[in-house]
């Protein structure tokens, strides 16, 4: 079956890793026929959630931001997947703000049934990512039928743009044509 793939790659840096992971993602499953889009959050303007709850009675949000452009896209993909640098042992506050934003679509009918996390440290130890898995599962466990299909640790890559000749760039390819 070909999915419809929604991409958000947070990190805040040209050539960061997490975005690499992200790019060669969208390649594998573009490979096996799936369509994609990605967005880069660095590249929209988003504000925060203001915790109105406006979003339950109305399906959208009240913030005139870019954010409302994607909701319609977010909702109707089969896979989401979050790419992110992690900071401070939990996802960066690029992707948290874009998480929160999408309260529009919580008890909603939503087409997304899987959930990957494309998740780069500095940190060697694979339990760094803890929290940033712990983020993302607490996200999902809102969503009736949501579930985290598969995790990427790219643990130990300090420099940007080392992911792109890293094994986790092999593996993250690999898992975009096998979702």
């Amino acid at each position: 079956m070909k999915k419809k793939v929604f991409i958000v790659s947070s990190t805040p840096r040209k050539n960061g890793n997490s975005d690499i992971l992200a790019d060669e993602f969208a390649r594998g499953a573009r490979d096996a026929g799936h369509t994609v889009t990605k967005v880069n959050i660095r590249d929209l303007s988003l504000k925060f959630c203001i915790g109105c709850m406006s979003c339950h009675r109305s399906g959208k949000c009240v913030l005139n931001d870019e954010m409302n452009g994607l909701y319609e896209k977010v909702r109707s993909a089969d896979t989401l997947v979050f790419a992110t640098p992690v900071y401070y042992y939990a996802v960066c506050g690029q992707l948290k703000t874009f998480l929160d934003r999408l309260n529009p679509l919580y008890g909603r009918d939503n087409a997304f049934k899987e959930v990957y996390l494309l998740a780069t440290a500095a940190d060697g130890a694979q339990s760094a990512m803890d929290g940033a898995v712990k983020d993302i599962q607490g996200w999902i466990d809102c969503f009736d039928g949501v579930k985290l299909k598969g995790v990427l640790r790219g643990v130990g890559l300090t420099d940007a743009g080392e992911a792109e000749s890293s094994a986790y760039a092999a593996t993250a390819y690999e898992t975009g044509r096998n979702i």
